[in-house]
């Protein structure tokens, strides 16, 4: 087939403005991509997207060219943070199969030189280790090698599920990397919320990241050397979201002068609604955040409250400009998950990101996980120990600092709006065999209250009962 008569024509890599640059173009004139990229080398982007994309608000622009960024050493914390977003493609290191017993853990710029954090930090990756050296010895007694698995393979599957009774002594301040491929209108958004966060080391972060942007790549592929700057002209409109941050204030302050203290409900870890009164979903998400309440609690005040809940929307949008987008608390979907998990259990559900998801605030007020493969392990005093030992030094330290101590064992609490697609998703694909134990019982929860609040969905939902296991398959 001759070039003229092809259809599909691939087009090489090229920086991403570039990129942008050129489809935007392709799709606003009749010359073809050749030529469309032909005019991009001889034009400056930067002018093109300082005019149509930052001053007319052509934000769709943005989404034509795409970038590749990695985070190195960064803490598990901040990792979760960088990867809340919905539109975002990446990949982070994994607890459940690599050793993180010898990676030791950052201090967070709040706790530079705190030896209550150090110690502490030092404990629990001491009681990780031994913990899942332990765990080896008991699963290798209980579970022989089957004779048609191979000695290697058996060895890393014991040794994989050890990680996942282990891992409960990992902690926020544990390194770790992500690797991403965003667009640049995702990355800018991404940017700017990371500016907002009450922890020092992701406001950092996200400055780090719009230098970057300003410089050409550090790794390239054949080893030589980048000269093109990477993304220049987003690094120059990357400032705080001041409409976040200060939406957060009003709400927060709102929520102490309006929210009853006696206000709360009797629920269970993982609870499920389908909200009826979209406005009364609104407020009771935008108040979730700073509250540690229930959502089923903050559901029905608002519904009984129609005066609150329109002062609390109208409170939260009264620092919004005309280019601000909604705030993410008013998306959703028709069912509503709140959940008690373990952090552990949560950084891997976390990466669901068909669906709208919220947090209360860490602390140790909703206690710890107790899994019973710890105590079938003969691992129970010790892991107790260490965990009554980190909670104590929490409660000692100042938030947010504190915070990176906090174990995958720790509970919070943790808010998922979804269809029931996603839901059929999670609770079919988080329930099997292969997966954690602890996120297994909540895939496996979703689907029954699924199947309690909607009898004709749920039964569509073929998720595997926690009780059926296959400890070495992985």
């Amino acid at each position: 087939m001759s070039e003229r008569q092809r259809r599909v024509l691939t087009v090489a890599p090229m920086p991403a403005e570039k990129c942008a640059y050129a489809l935007a173009r392709y799709s606003r004139s009749p010359d073809s991509i050749a030529k469309s990229l032909e005019w991009v080398r001889t034009h400056d982007e930067s002018k093109f997207l300082d005019s149509f994309y930052f001053q007319y608000g052509h934000a769709s622009i943005a989404d034509l060219g795409h970038v590749v960024l990695c985070f190195e050493g960064v803490s598990e914390l901040a990792a979760t943070e960088l990867e809340d977003e919905q539109l975002w493609d990446g990949q982070a290191r994994s607890s459940r199969y690599q050793d993180f017993g010898s990676s030791g853990f950052i201090t967070p710029p709040e706790l530079e030189g705190n030896a209550l954090y150090a110690e502490t930090g030092t404990a629990l990756l001491a009681a990780y280790r031994e913990m899942h050296a332990r765990a080896v010895e008991h699963l290798t007694e209980r579970l022989p090698r089957p004779e048609a698995m191979k000695p290697d393979a058996y060895q890393r599957n014991i040794a994989a599920r050890a990680f996942d009774i282990a891992r409960y002594c990992l902690f926020w301040g544990i390194p770790t990397g992500v690797g991403q491929v965003t667009s640049i209108r995702t990355l800018e958004r991404q940017i700017r919320r990371l500016k907002t966060s009450e922890y020092a080391e992701v406001r950092d972060l996200g400055a780090e990241a719009a230098t970057a942007c300003q410089e050409p790549a550090a790794v390239t592929l054949d080893g030589t050397p980048a000269t093109v700057p990477f993304a220049p002209t987003l690094a120059k409109y990357v400032d705080a979201d001041e409409h976040v941050l200060q939406s957060r204030a009003d709400v927060a302050l709102w929520a102490a002068h309006n929210i009853p203290t006696s206000l709360n409900a009797s629920v269970p870890d993982v609870d499920l609604l389908e909200p009826r009164c979209p406005e009364s979903d609104i407020a009771a998400t935008l108040v979730y955040p700073s509250a540690t309440i229930p959502y089923r609690a903050l559901l029905t005040f608002f519904e009984d409250h129609a005066g609150l809940r329109r002062d609390v929307i109208d409170t939260a949008l009264r620092s919004r400009k005309r280019r601000d987008d909604l705030l993410r608390e008013f998306r959703g979907g028709p069912f509503v998950y709140d959940i008690v998990m373990d952090i552990g259990a949560y950084r891997d559900l976390h990466r669901h990101r068909r669906c709208q998801q919220y947090r209360q605030a860490y602390g140790t007020h909703l206690g710890y996980a107790k899994p019973d493969a710890i105590a079938q392990a003969g691992l129970l005093e010790l892991y107790s120990g260490i965990m009554e030992r980190t909670f104590s030094a929490i409660e000692q330290l100042p938030a947010p600092g504190s915070h990176y101590l906090l174990p995958f064992a720790a509970n919070a609490r943790f808010l998922f709006k979804m269809d029931f697609a996603e839901a059929e998703y999670i609770s079919r694909l988080r329930s099997g065999v292969k997966g954690h134990f602890s996120y297994r019982r909540i895939a496996w929860e979703m689907k029954r209250k699924m199947e309690s609040l909607r009898p004709e969905l749920g039964r569509l939902i073929e998720a595997t009962p926690p009780e059926e296991e296959d400890p070495l398959q992985r």
